[in-house]
């Protein structure tokens, strides 16, 4: 019979201005599906979940080949009994573990094809669910997990983990805050270089499957990175895409999906906007970056100087605000884990998605309202807005007509 060692952590908890102490009684049980030897963002998805000790990884289902699922749990020092053959015998096996033993949530990432079955019976026996982006391989699975989600009550977050930069989060206050005035132009844009060559005939698995019709879906760089672009706009600005107009191309010889679109967006407050998402651009990184312009100001942010948001005005200096600076909003502040001019990257914006979600986990678990600030994650809705996104670009990168309706 083996024991549970059950420990009380002390954290530093932001509320609404003040600090104080709570004991959380327990760490918040993940269960991992994908994300085995070889795989890249399961091992991002892993330090993300841990950088806060609020979650511990206690089983996984790692690969749809068991052995590999097994020599990867033996990677992560889990109990071998709990290292499972597929996610179905993971969500099933775990059910039927006692409430203090059995994992409380499950994080998928997987290809595009993996998101929705997991997703869906995870749901269905009780479990929270954290997933990759985009929510599912089209448009129907998507419709049926924001259905589940509605039926069981169940927690859902999917890891546009961009939202979770401070500096994206003040930006967000500031528009809110009206300090911008009514928004005018939105214009957004994702650059990456790697595959500028014909990268998939090699043996590089992260290029294989992104290329992949029957893995990733209709689209390509829309779908993988585009949809960051997509609902970091919306994130910040608060606006919703009401109608678009797309220019899609695979510009690569041999590659079956695109690979660099170009769209212009017009929003549901009347501002126009333009999105660019391109994996052909040679000697870009990941170079996403936003600038909004409003009646009043305008701001631009980039994700690769992420700690830094520039403010720009028509009748004096522009202002430069800076991670951990001065009278931040509340939402910045209680995403900022260091002191000033100590960087705050990629790997902290992704673990503020899984320490919020902790947060909101834990409350239910102890029957109590959760801080508004920390239920601040992208949800089953942000999902299926991103899928129709994707929907909507390939249908107008494929029409004669000017406009689609989103």
């Amino acid at each position: 019979m083996s024991e549970i060692h059950i420990r009380t952590i002390t954290i530093n908890v932001y509320f609404g201005g003040s600090t104080k102490y709570k004991k959380m009684p327990r760490k918040i049980r993940m269960g991992m599906v994908g994300g085995g030897r070889g795989a890249f963002i399961g091992g991002v998805h892993r330090m993300a979940a841990a950088l806060d000790q609020e979650i511990e990884l206690v089983c996984g289902a790692f690969s749809s080949d068991p052995e590999r699922s097994r020599l990867s749990g033996e990677d992560l020092y889990l109990d071998p009994s709990r290292v499972y053959d597929s996610y179905q015998e993971m969500i099933e096996k775990e059910a039927q573990l006692p409430e203090d033993v059995r994992m409380d949530f499950i994080s998928i990432v997987t290809p595009n094809h993996v998101h929705y079955g997991p997703a869906k019976m995870a749901l269905e026996h009780g479990f929270h669910v954290v997933c990759d982006k985009p929510l599912s391989y089209d448009l129907e699975e998507s419709k049926d997990l924001v259905n589940t989600v509605n039926q069981t009550g169940n927690l859902f977050a999917l890891t546009h983990n961009y939202t979770g930069y401070p500096m994206v989060k003040q930006a967000r206050h500031m528009i809110r805050n009206g300090e911008l005035g009514a928004i005018r132009k939105v214009v957004v844009e994702y650059p990456q270089g790697w595959l500028a060559t014909l990268l998939e005939a090699s043996d590089q698995k992260q290029a294989a499957w992104r290329t992949d019709p029957k893995r990733s879906g209709i689209a390509g760089a829309m779908g993988d990175i585009g949809t960051h672009a997509e609902n970091l706009a919306e994130y910040i600005t608060g606006l919703k895409i009401d109608q678009l107009c797309a220019d899609i191309s695979t510009l690569v010889e041999g590659r079956l999906l695109d690979d660099d679109g170009n769209v212009l967006l017009r929003f549901d407050n009347g501002a126009r906007g333009i999105l660019f998402a391109s994996q052909i651009s040679v000697g870009e990184e990941n170079s996403l970056a936003i600038r909004i312009y409003g009646e009043k100001a305008g701001l631009e942010w980039h994700q690769m100087e992420p700690n830094t948001l520039i403010v720009k005005h028509q009748d004096k200096p522009n202002e430069i605000y800076r991670t951990g600076v001065g009278d931040l909003c509340p939402e910045a502040q209680a995403h900022t884990r260091i002191p000033a001019g100590h960087p705050e990257g990629y790997l902290e914006a992704f673990a503020n998605i899984y320490r919020n979600f902790a947060k909101c986990v834990q409350a239910r678990i102890d029957g109590v309202d959760v801080d508004p600030v920390f239920e601040d994650f992208p949800s089953v809705e942000d999902g299926l807005r991103g899928m129709q996104f994707i929907y909507k670009v390939i249908e107008s990168g494929k029409s004669d007509r000017k406009w689609i309706k989103f």
